[in-house]
């Protein structure tokens, strides 16, 4: 039956199954051998890499009011400029300088000293663990009835050995530099201390438990927001009832743009469930990949569902080798609408003068495309991988497109992705969770120090002075903890 069935198969058959293989391969390979960019370099002269003149000109006339400023400068002598070090970073004023003096080898006593060289090296000394020892004095009235001793401040892990500044190492090493407990281990051991993997496992746990109060504050201000990126990215957890392999959990991520914030929110499974529930009280716009479980929150009256141009473009740039000249026109198109919003960065346009722009440059260019792949769609073949791409963004180009309206809004997902960007170095080094709840906590920590990165917070400093201050802190004035607020408040 089954050689009869392979002998109904007409030549049409014979061709696209070729055409579905040979894309199949060519993106095997690339994924194995080739470059994860996705820079787009058009094979055609640099003249039509161009933008329309059009924009051009939108760039001239929309410059803010400038002013030419003259001056003159002293022009610096042979003697100067030979003192001029070129080629050498200079060190940062903040760091702390240790000055070493060094005198001549020869006596030159009553000489008299015109002057110094100064050298500087750049140098750093490993950091040491240390013991603080607190040393609380008793006391006894005269009578001998009462006994006083002095208070012992609050430690975020109570009767444990590690002060807010070690947990807070421990903390960053894994989920900011991707260092594994078990090397972290031996790294304590070369300084003389045998801390086992269990004790630290132990300690980001407590560290955990005392931020999830902060943790509940950040995930009700993350979903407040009016304007959300969302994406989901895999993590392996171990599990009990998984013998000899493990399960495949997700971290689906929010991130606010206009509140430089991201959230990360664990779930066992890539269901609509997870995103459901975390997102039942939001409202405002929800920009996704095409990703069907988003499809879902198209139908909810109080959210306006926007897709990602880089997901799009992403398909053509992978139907390189199937269709070149296809693929490269659209990517050239897109490069376009690319380039009018790095206008707008440039120019630092307000909202209106940046709507105003993507009216008149950016939805010319997509009517244009879409209207040449509709006429094109039918000319390739459906599985092919143009006709895929082409398939994909006719199908969201409204969504593809909301952006134009809202200055607010974002071309793509890229945000978002970059603060996935850490989980997928880190899993690649610790290579699971040890549990869900071991899962959730991580989700928990990526909140706090994607937070603190999109805000160029140091992450350390942060953590250590909350978990110092944070067992004390009132409840009703957590967020002003959190690392958006911090910042400002230091």
């Amino acid at each position: 039956m089954i050689a009869e069935a392979k002998n109904k198969l007409t030549y049409e058959d014979l061709v696209i199954q070729n055409i579905q293989l040979r894309d199949e391969l060519n993106q095997l390979k690339r994924l194995i051998f080739g470059s994860k960019n996705e820079r787009f370099i058009p094979s055609i002269s640099a003249d039509q890499l161009a933008l329309d003149i059009a924009i051009q000109q939108k760039e001239q006339t929309i410059v803010s009011a400038t002013e030419t400023i003259q001056y003159e400068r002293k022009k610096a002598t042979k003697l100067e400029s030979e003192k001029v070090q070129t080629g050498r970073m200079p060190l940062p004023a903040s760091l702390p300088r240790e000055q070493v003096i060094i005198e001549p080898t020869i006596d030159v006593t009553g000489w008299k000293k015109i002057g110094e060289e100064k050298t500087e090296e750049l140098e750093r000394i490993p950091g040491k663990l240390f013991v603080r020892q607190y040393i609380r004095s008793k006391y006894v009235d005269p009578k001998g009835e009462q006994i006083v001793i002095g208070e012992l401040p609050v430690r975020p892990i109570d009767k444990g050995i590690a002060g807010p500044g070690l947990l807070a190492q421990i903390v960053i090493d894994k989920y900011v530099d991707h260092l594994p407990v078990y090397r972290q281990v031996q790294r304590f051991e070369r300084e003389g201390m045998k801390l086992p993997i269990s004790t630290l496992a132990d300690w980001i746990s407590g560290s955990c438990t005392l931020l999830e109060p902060l943790y509940e504050t950040h995930r009700k201000l993350v979903l407040k927001q009016t304007y959300l990126q969302a994406d989901e990215t895999p993590i392996k957890v171990l599990d009990k009832a998984k013998k000899g392999t493990t399960h495949r959990g997700y971290h689906w991520v929010y991130h606010a743009p206009l509140a430089r914030l991201v959230l990360f929110d664990y779930r066992e499974g890539r269901g609509r469930e997870g995103p459901n529930e975390c997102l039942q009280d939001f409202s405002g716009y929800l920009q996704t990949d095409g990703y069907a479980v988003y499809d879902y929150f198209d139908q909810r009256s109080n959210i306006t569902l926007l897709n990602c141009m880089a997901h799009a473009r992403r398909m053509f740039d992978n139907a390189l080798e199937n269709d070149k000249q296809r693929a490269e026109f659209v990517l050239l198109e897109m490069q376009k609408l690319y380039a009018v919003e790095q206008v707008g960065r440039d120019q630092c346009l307000s909202s209106g003068q940046l709507v105003a722009l993507r009216q008149e440059q950016s939805v010319p260019i997509l009517e244009n495309l879409k209207a040449w792949m509709i006429e094109h769609y039918p000319k390739v073949l459906p599985q092919s991988a143009i006709g895929k791409a082409i398939f994909y963004s006719l199908q969201r180009w409204d969504k593809l497109s909301i952006y134009t309206t809202d200055a607010r809004l974002q071309i793509d997902n890229n945000l978002v992705e970059n603060a996935i960007r850490p989980v997928a170095i880190g899993r690649k080094n610790y290579l699971f969770a040890g549990s869900h709840e071991g899962a959730r906590r991580a989700a928990m920590l990526y909140s706090f120090l994607g937070t603190c990165k999109i805000n160029h917070i140091n992450p350390f400093e942060w953590l250590r002075d909350i978990l110092s201050r944070i067992p004390s802190h009132s409840v009703n004035k957590l967020e002003e903890l959190l690392p958006h607020n911090w910042a400002s408040a230091k």
